[in-house]
C-alpha cells in the first residue's frame, strides 16, 4: 500500500485481500466483481456482479427407438454399464464382430460405434442380421482359400487363382 492510497482512504479487501478497496461509513466496497463486498462504482464502468445462482440444463435423454427396423438395418437394444437401456437401428453391411464386441454404424447421425456382446439384450437377433459370407449349406473356405481372398480384397488385386475361389464364394 502506497501513501497516497493512505491519504485517499483505500484499504485492503477483509474478504478477498485485494488492494484499492474503500470503507465508506462502516461499509467495506471493494473493486474486485468477484468479491461479496464489490461496488459498481468501485470498479470497471462495464463490470457486473457475479451471478448468485447458476442453472445447468441437462440434454434431454433421447427416447428409444420403437417402431420396425428400416431395410437393410436391424435394431440392437443395448443395457449400459450405468444399467440405463438403449436402443439403436444398426446398418447391417456395416456390422462386424471383433473379439467380445460388435461395431455397427448406427442410425441417425452414422456414426460406429462398439458395443459389448454381453450387454446386447437381443444378441441373437443382431447375430442373424450379420451379412453372411458363405451361402447355407454351403462349406466355409479353408485356410489356404481365406488367405488368398483376404490378400487380394484387401489389395485390390486378383490372381487367377483368386478368381477361381472368388467364384465360389461371392459374397465373402
Amino acid at each position: 500500500m502506497s501513501l497516497l492510497d493512505w491519504v485517499t482512504g483505500k484499504i485492503t479487501c477483509p474478504r478477498c485481500g485485494t488492494n484499492g478497496a474503500k470503507e465508506i461509513n462502516g461499509t467495506i466496497h471493494c473493486p474486485n466483481p468477484t468479491c461479496s463486498y464489490f461496488s459498481k462504482t468501485m470498479g470497471k464502468a462495464e463490470a457486473t456482479a457475479p451471478a448468485e445462482t447458476v442453472t445447468v440444463s441437462q440434454p434431454p435423454e433421447a427416447e428409444p427407438y420403437a417402431g420396425p427396423a428400416p431395410a437393410g438395418s436391424f435394431a440392437i437394444r443395448y443395457r449400459n454399464f450405468r444399467g440405463q437401456e438403449k436402443s439403436f437401428i444398426a446398418e447391417a453391411a456395416s456390422a462386424r464382430r471383433k473379439k467380445n464386441h460388435i461395431i455397427v454404424r448406427v442410425e441417425p447421425k452414422r456414426v460406429t460405434i462398439s458395443l459389448s456382446r454381453d450387454r446386447i439384450l437381443n444378441l441373437s437377433d443382431v447375430e442373424a442380421a450379420f451379412p453372411q459370407p458363405v451361402a447355407p449349406g454351403q462349406e466355409w473356405p479353408t485356410g489356404a482359400e481365406r488367405r488368398v481372398l483376404t490378400y487380394h480384397k484387401g489389395r485390390g488385386s486378383t490372381s487367377p487363382l483368386y478368381e477361381k475361389i472368388r467364384a465360389k464364394y461371392p459374397n465373402w
